[in-house]
């Protein structure tokens, strides 16, 4: 009989590790609960001043929600995660951190954005830009067969800090299993990302979840896959796109020209101050690469929604 598991919050950890011990057992098909913090672990409050990014305590940034040991899961099989639920608790942020985004060097003094979320729906950057939310979690792995312990960010091919930001409620996650049990965990919930990430935030938020967990026997993947249920981005599509390009003999440099040109797009077109317009880019624009073949040069291109400004 499938029954459901409660993971309170004192139960975290906040590395990966196949040393951690299980915060819970559970067994196929049974679904498991947690609220997770933001990523910052507390340390970042509602209405804060940007200065509280430069006093964080690293050892309280990650926390993650488990490990959850799922009987049976052996190394070869893949835990199947079925996204049930991702609801906000009120409010979120995004910060950008000196040293680190894609463009670090053009931002050099902390900036935080505070985002009301008390509309399960959306949010707004200010009067005019309008972000539809799509909850998910930027977190979701299994433990390393690795000793670690690991840091949480960057991902491996155990999952971890993927950001994949269409994770979001309706999509299956499977998973590698590396060790006896799998050792699931998540956390890291974000009310919105584009995909890129590029500020190094999203709209970082605490996060009610609710996961399905089964296990595929001998399943073989290599790195995490995903099955979304139907259109990527359909709350954004019906006003079309403004894209800004990057075009460079290296993907990161194409990259960062293309945030940089969406940057001095939304400043000169939009009326943002640059700050604005990067966390803009990092919680709604897409990084594309719209071609790697054509060498020695590569395109980037950075998707800007018009649906936010309609």
């Amino acid at each position: 009989m499938t029954r459901t598991h409660v993971l309170g919050p004192a139960q975290t950890h906040y590395n990966w590790s196949r040393a951690n011990r299980p915060a819970i057992d559970v067994d196929p098909g049974d679904e498991v609960v947690c609220d997770t913090q933001e990523v910052s672990g507390g340390q970042v409050t509602p209405g804060c001043a940007a200065e509280v990014l430069m006093r964080m305590d690293p050892e309280k940034i990650y926390p993650l929600a488990g490990p959850v040991f799922v009987k049976g899961a052996r190394p070869g099989d893949a835990l199947e995660i079925q996204i049930l639920e991702l609801r906000t608790k009120g409010w979120g942020w995004t910060g950008i951190v000196p040293g680190l985004g894609l463009v670090p060097e053009d931002f050099p003094t902390p900036y935080i954005q505070h985002w009301d979320l008390s509309d399960e729906g959306r949010t707004s950057l200010r009067s005019g830009i309008t972000v539809p939310l799509h909850p998910f979690c930027g977190v979701m792995g299994t433990a390393p067969d690795d000793p670690g312990p690991l840091a949480v960010m960057p991902p491996g091919n155990w999952g971890g800090n993927m950001d994949i930001r269409h994770l979001t409620v309706g999509t299956t996650l499977f998973l590698p299993v590396w060790v006896e049990g799998g050792l699931f965990s998540c956390g890291d919930a974000h009310a919105a990302q584009g995909d890129g990430e590029v500020c190094v935030s999203g709209i970082e938020a605490p996060m009610h979840v609710r996961v399905r967990i089964g296990v595929r026997r001998a399943y073989g993947i290599p790195s995490p896959q995903f099955m979304t249920p139907g259109p990527l981005t359909s709350r954004y599509d019906e006003h079309g796109y403004y894209a800004t390009t990057g075009i460079a003999p290296d993907l990161m440099k194409a990259a960062r020209d293309a945030v940089r040109s969406m940057i001095a797009h939304l400043a000169r077109h939009h009326g943002l101050r640059r700050e604005e317009a990067y966390v803009l880019a990092s919680v709604a624009v897409d990084l594309k690469i719209s071609e790697v073949v054509d060498a020695p040069n590569w395109i980037v291109s950075a998707y800007l929604p018009r649906a936010i400004f309609a």
